[in-house]
């Protein structure tokens, strides 16, 4: 007869764990401001994000009512791109890391 040999057993972090917090997509907020036309940042939406006329004057409302609004939404490079494009068009524009 054998005796049972004792397994040994390793903790491994789960590697979805680690990625996990790099998969979290970041968020392009556009500001509400004091000198473009809501007419114009309608059209940006549209132009630049492919957002038809009803969905880029939702987004365009909420900035106008609210402060701010949700544009796009990505990895860092994508929304580091957006951000940049919304600035050569005038607008303000920020992003943050969702949590």
């Amino acid at each position: 007869m054998t005796t049972p040999v004792a397994s040994e057993q390793t903790q491994v972090e789960p590697v979805g764990a680690e990625a996990g917090a790099e998969d979290k997509p970041w968020q392009t907020i556009v500001w509400n401001d004091p000198v473009n036309l809501m007419s114009y940042v309608t059209y940006v939406f549209q132009k630049l994000f492919g957002y038809s006329r009803d969905h880029a004057t939702k987004l365009m409302l909420d900035v106008h009512h609210k402060g701010r609004a949700i544009v796009s939404s990505g990895s860092k490079e994508k929304v580091e791109g957006d951000v940049t494009r919304l600035h050569a068009a005038g607008l303000w524009a920020t992003m943050e890391h969702t949590s």
